[in-house]
C-alpha cells in the first residue's frame, strides 16, 4: 500500500507560493504543497488554518504527514494576518464563505498544483482525499463533510459537503451555537452549526482544558461535532490540552499557552494512522493505534468511537 513504508526521515519537498485564480475574491488563492520525493498514487489532505495563520503555519502536521506519504495543500484564507484585510473590507462578512471556497477550489485545482510542483506530477491519487483543520479551519473544513450553518431562525443553510472529501480530521472544532458568548452572537454569526447531516466519516479531536472566550460552557463544548453527527466518528480527547493542543500551529508559537512536545507527537502518530486508514480501507494502522493509546502506562488521552 502507498506510504506505508515511509518514515519521519524522507525526503519532503514543498513548493510555494503555488496560485489558484480565484475571480471573485479580490486576490488569487496562494497555497504551499507539500509532498514526499518520491512515491506514487499519493492521497491528498487539504488543511484549513486558524484564525489569522497562514500556508506557512502548521508545520508539526503538514511536514510529517508529508513525510508519511500525503500530499498536504494548505491554502491562505483572507483572514490571514500575512493579507492584512482591515475589518471594514467588504468581504469580512463573508471570510467564511471565501474559506469553504478555498477549499474547494483546492479540489478543483488539484491537477494544476500537481503540474506546478516540479517533480509531482502523476503522482497523486485525486480519488484519495481528507480534510483537516485547527479552531475555525476545522470548521471550514466541517462544511465539507456535511455540516451546515444554521440562520437565526435555526434553519439549516445550504449543503456545502463535497463528495470527493472522503474523511475529515477536525481539531478543536468550535461546538454548538447555544451557548455562545454576547460578543460571538454579534460578531461571529456563522457559528450556529448543524451537525446532524456532518455524515463524512471523521477524526475529531478536543482538549480536556481548552476554555474558549467564544462559549459560556467549558471545554466539553468542542466534543460537539463529535456527539451530535451521525456516521462513522471518532473522538479523541486530549489530557490537559488547550486550543493550541500542544503546539501544533507552529514551534515556539506565542498562542501556544500547552506546550507539549509529546501531545504534538502523539497527535502526529494518530491523525496520520487515522487518514491512513481512513483512505486505504483494509489499512489497520489506526486499529493498532488506538489499542496502544488505551494500553499505554500513562495515556495522553482516550479514543471513542462510534
Amino acid at each position: 500500500m502507498p506510504g506505508t513504508s515511509l518514515s519521519d526521515s524522507t525526503t519532503v519537498i514543498s513548493a510555494k507560493p503555488v496560485v489558484l485564480p480565484a475571480p471573485g475574491r479580490g486576490e488569487d488563492l496562494q497555497v504551499r504543497v507539500s509532498a514526499p520525493a518520491t512515491g506514487g498514487d499519493l492521497p491528498v489532505v487539504v488543511f484549513s488554518h486558524g484564525f489569522g495563520w497562514s500556508m506557512n503555519g502548521y508545520a508539526p502536521l503538514a511536514d510529517h504527514w508529508a513525510a508519511q506519504g500525503f500530499v498536504v495543500v494548505q491554502p491562505t484564507h483572507l483572514d490571514s494576518r500575512t493579507l492584512g484585510l482591515p475589518p471594514e473590507d467588504p468581504r469580512t462578512p463573508r471570510i467564511w464563505r471565501f474559506r469553504i471556497e478555498d477549499l474547494k477550489r483546492v479540489l478543483d485545482g488539484l491537477d494544476v498544483l500537481e503540474a506546478s510542483v516540479p517533480g509531482l506530477a502523476g503522482r497523486l491519487d485525486p480519488d484519495r482525499v481528507a480534510v483537516a483543520g485547527h479552531s475555525w479551519g476545522a470548521q471550514t473544513a466541517g462544511t465539507l463533510l456535511g455540516a451546515r450553518v444554521l440562520d437565526s431562525d435555526g434553519v439549516p443553510g445550504e449543503d456545502l459537503s463535497d463528495p470527493r472529501v472522503k474523511a475529515g480530521v477536525l481539531l478543536a472544532m468550535a461546538g454548538l451555537g447555544d451557548d455562545l458568548t454576547p460578543f460571538a452572537v454579534e460578531h461571529l454569526p456563522f457559528m450556529r452549526p448543524s451537525f446532524a447531516t456532518m455524515t463524512t466519516p471523521a477524526l475529531i479531536v478536543a482538549g480536556d482544558h481548552d476554555d474558549s472566550a467564544l462559549t459560556t460552557r467549558g471545554p466539553d463544548w468542542f466534543t460537539d461535532p463529535y456527539t451530535y453527527s451521525p456516521g462513522n466518528k471518532s473522538l479523541l480527547t486530549l489530557f490537559g490540552a488547550e486550543h493550541s493542543l500542544g503546539g501544533i500551529p507552529g514551534y515556539e508559537v506565542a498562542e501556544t499557552t500547552d506546550e507539549s512536545p509529546a501531545r504534538v507527537a502523539l497527535l502526529q502518530r494518530l491523525t496520520t494512522a487515522y487518514l491512513r486508514s481512513a483512505l486505504h480501507p483494509g489499512d489497520t494502522g489506526w486499529k493498532a493505534a488506538a489499542v496502544a493509546l488505551e494500553e499505554g502506562p500513562e495515556p495522553l488521552g482516550k479514543l471513542q468511537s462510534k
